[in-house]
């Protein structure tokens, strides 16, 4: 008897490359992140996009606080069309990220979604800011 894992087959290789390959166009790793904001011009602005009040108790360093439900185009005038936004929020078991891109998208912008969100940050042993340590 099959177990849960091959009832159902594997997808042929060539679509699974296909799909392999478009999760990169639509999310980043916690890794990648850390080492993009490390350089030190970032072609990439991160956003948190959760509310201002967990944004304060930490966050990711670099990253611009700006909840998903405040996404219009006047808060984003400062970056040229093209910016890459990267999107964040709680970690996987939050929406907050793909609601921010879904925005972002929706206005034309570029823009991923860190996997992990912020409890990938940490399980990655990154470090967190706070707002009393960013001031």
């Amino acid at each position: 008897m099959p177990s849960q894992v091959t009832a159902i087959p594997a997808a042929p290789s060539t679509e699974a490359e296909a799909h392999f390959a478009a999760e990169f166009g639509f999310e980043t790793d916690c890794w990648d992140v850390h080492d993009g904001l490390a350089g030190e011009h970032p072609d990439f602005v991160l956003l948190d996009v959760r509310s201002p009040a967990l944004f304060a108790r930490g966050h990711v360093p670099g990253a611009i606080n700006l909840p998903h439900g405040k996404l219009v185009e006047s808060k984003l005038a400062a970056w040229p069309a093209d910016t890459l936004f990267v999107t964040y929020c709680a970690g996987p078991h939050c929406n907050g990220a793909a609601r921010g891109a879904l925005r972002l998208a929706r206005l034309g912008r570029p823009v991923k979604i860190m996997a992990g969100g912020l409890t990938g940050w940490v399980d990655e042993g990154f470090e967190l800011a706070t707002v009393a340590e960013a001031a």
